[in-house]
């Protein structure tokens, strides 16, 4: 379905965006910022994000069977870097709220994390950038990186242009990413799939998974 309507689909068709990509082998799942402070419409930074909380639950227990590897993201600041240094605060001070040791910078209980599980903590809006996830993801071998959390405009779409910067096939399950406004989460839904990605069905990515688990266990 067109987000932005037939003239902005053939520009940016003739332009040659838009390409399918090809899912690899062997995928990660990264569930960016599914944290309290994003999913609690109770909290300054917070929206309500029940349903993709539980979609993403279901595509990491497609997962699980086909031994994909799960990173969680969290971000989170010091004392310090909230006393003054950090560019990012001064934009979107809302974000001070995210203090590191505080229940907003928690993994949501609701998603099935396990001690297997890794977790990135990260100071920016990607979850590349100043952490070790491109150099996880490239020793585990990993090929395709499915990006799921909040929000789609800041977290998930800068995750999802670092990730093919750094060489990944990227996939997004729409139904497993969220934002604060419709507005901004279809336009940038629409800039991942122009640019960098694939956006896909929940229904499509349980179903690569569940192709993978069934090679796994022939």
């Amino acid at each position: 379905m067109s987000l932005h309507g037939t003239d902005t689909d053939q520009t940016y068709a003739r332009a040659g965006f838009g390409a399918a990509v090809e899912p690899g082998t062997r995928p990660a799942i990264v569930v960016v910022d599914l944290t309290n402070g994003f999913t609690d419409p109770a909290a300054d930074t917070g929206a309500e994000l029940s349903a993709e909380v539980a979609a993403t639950t279901e595509l990491i227990t497609a997962g699980r069977r086909a031994d994909v590897p799960v990173v969680f993201t969290t971000i989170g600041f010091t004392a310090a870097e909230l006393a003054g240094g950090v560019a990012w605060l001064r934009k979107a001070p809302g974000m001070a709220s995210l203090r590191i040791g505080s229940r907003a910078v928690e993994i949501d209980a609701r998603l099935p994390r396990t001690e297997d599980d890794h977790l990135i903590a990260k100071k920016g809006a990607s979850a590349f950038f100043g952490t070790g996830l491109a150099a996880l993801l490239t020793g585990l071998r990993v090929d395709t990186v499915l990006v799921c959390g909040a929000t789609t405009s800041g977290c998930v779409r800068a995750t999802a242009v670092d990730a093919v910067q750094s060489g990944f096939t990227v996939l997004v399950p729409r139904q497993c990413v969220g934002d604060r406004a419709q507005g901004p989460h279809e336009a940038n839904l629409f800039d991942i799939q122009a640019k960098y990605g694939d956006v896909i069905e929940l229904s499509e990515a349980i179903g690569y998974l569940s192709g993978l688990a069934s090679a796994v266990t022939v």
